[in-house]
């Protein structure tokens, strides 16, 4: 038995594609039915789209692709100098 998230999906937090499932996405050059109330028409942001009908939001298919996306990293930088240097004035 795992005893982990990380050992039940074999060493990944996000599963691939294939054992995913089915995702909703607004994808680009296709008609895109609305999940919520089955219109098509939408209104187009940096990283999801929005129903102009019921506010229902999926994200962009090739969003990561686009200025990083949803993609967030952060970095762990030393502290240089003493304690005192730390603190804003």
């Amino acid at each position: 038995m795992a005893t982990s998230v990380l050992e039940a999906r074999g060493g990944c937090i996000v599963p691939r594609a294939d054992e995913r499932g089915y995702h909703i996405v607004y994808r680009e050059h296709e008609t895109n039915y609305c999940p919520g109330c089955g219109r098509t028409h939408w209104y187009i942001g940096r990283s999801s789209a929005e129903c102009a009908f019921c506010a229902t939001a999926l994200p962009l298919e090739n969003a990561p692709m686009i200025a990083g996306g949803a993609i967030v990293r952060t970095i762990r930088r030393p502290v240089y100098g003493g304690v005192e240097h730390a603190y804003a004035a």
